[in-house]
């Protein structure tokens, strides 16, 4: 074997192949025929304009559709601005990728390497072809697209920006989440405390079934709301604050101190659902560890030590809500939460 063979060469074959290119360019019809590229163009356009109306739709529909009403109308107006926002973003995609594809150059440019720095007239070459590449997307001859691509892109924002805007004037006090529809109990829906007073009733959610304390096993899981609280007007907002989990385990399994000894019954406890870290809801309950996990950032609590943080970025227990029942075995709440719910920073003064 010969020194070349070895090294894979031989006289026949050279060590080195030339650089085949790219290969030949293809015309489109789009670029030989007028109609075709003015057929092209008003497609395009015309997704632009998809594109447009979407964002005018999601802004009429954010303004048309209350958001204080029902449950129904809320997740009306979050279907038609996320529906607007999708279309109208997607819409501009898709027309650029069209445009591109039909109507922008098709042909390969090669550009060698070369040193960061490259010679001036290296650089004026370069700068050639990316006006030649703008003269080749034909924006400057083709006002429609021009005007519709403006259009598209001068609208797809108003999804966002307009709720925005519109939610500025808000009441922004963080003080209304000291205070929940525990501590509140409108006719019908209390019952009697063991050492005298009301205390509002546990409804299981969304039916708001009023729960008998002998209908928790141990191991069970309630998501619960104040009693009565479906039947208020501004439903929605009290149940964002108002929302517990209800869990019942060995009360041999509790580490309840002496200040907190009238707040469970019988290994039932009750915390807030509002995780302290950011607001997630937090419903995963483990019941070997009675931990309660949050989905969002995997803050854990320890159910059975007074939802402390075990794990995870929250910073501060669940608030606790101070249970009993009623003289008809009905669970009902003490009184309202004696801290903040949610995220610490509302716990902060303004």
């Amino acid at each position: 074997m010969s020194v070349n063979q070895y090294h894979g060469t031989t006289p026949e074959a050279p060590e080195r192949f030339e650089n085949p290119g790219p290969e030949p360019h293809r015309t489109r019809l789009a670029d030989t025929d007028p109609r075709v590229a003015k057929h092209a163009e008003r497609v395009a356009a015309l997704i632009f304009t998809v594109s447009l109306l979407a964002s005018v739709a999601a802004v009429v529909g954010y303004f048309l559709v209350p958001l204080d009403a029902t449950l129904g109308t809320l997740r009306l107006s979050t279907v038609v601005l996320g529906t607007g926002l999708g279309v109208g973003m997607l819409g501009i995609g898709v027309a650029a990728i069209y445009w591109s594809k039909t109507l922008m150059s098709s042909a390969e440019h090669v550009e060698e390497r070369h040193p960061q720095r490259s010679e001036d007239a290296t650089r004026d070459v370069a700068a050639t072809m990316m006006l030649d590449g703008v003269a080749d997307s034909g924006i400057g001859r083709r006002p429609l697209l021009k005007g519709a691509l403006v259009g598209a892109l001068g609208l797809a924002p108003l999804p966002f920006l307009v709720p925005l805007v519109g939610n500025l004037g808000e009441d922004w006090d963080v003080a209304k989440f000291r205070h929940t529809a525990w501590g509140d109990v409108p006719s019908g829906t209390g019952g009697r405390l063991p050492g005298g007073g009301v205390g509002r009733r546990l409804a299981i959610d969304p039916s708001d079934t009023p729960i008998r304390a002998a209908d928790v096993t141990i191991g069970s899981v309630f998501h619960v709301i104040p009693h009565g609280l479906t039947e208020q007007e501004d439903f929605l907002e009290e149940k964002a604050k108002a929302v517990v989990l209800l869990v019942r385990m060995d009360p041999r399994d509790l580490k309840v101190p002496a200040d907190r000894a009238d707040w469970s019954y019988d290994g039932i406890v009750a915390y807030s659902k509002i995780c302290t870290h950011v607001g997630c809801p937090v419903a995963l309950y483990e019941q070997q560890t009675h931990h309660l996990l949050c989905p969002c950032h995997q803050s854990t609590f320890d159910i059975a030590d007074q939802a402390k943080v075990v794990f995870g970025p929250a910073k501060r227990p669940l608030p606790q809500l101070p249970i009993t029942v009623d003289d008809e075995g009905y669970l009902v709440a003490r009184h309202d939460f004696t801290e903040p719910i949610g995220p610490s920073f509302w716990s902060r003064e303004r």
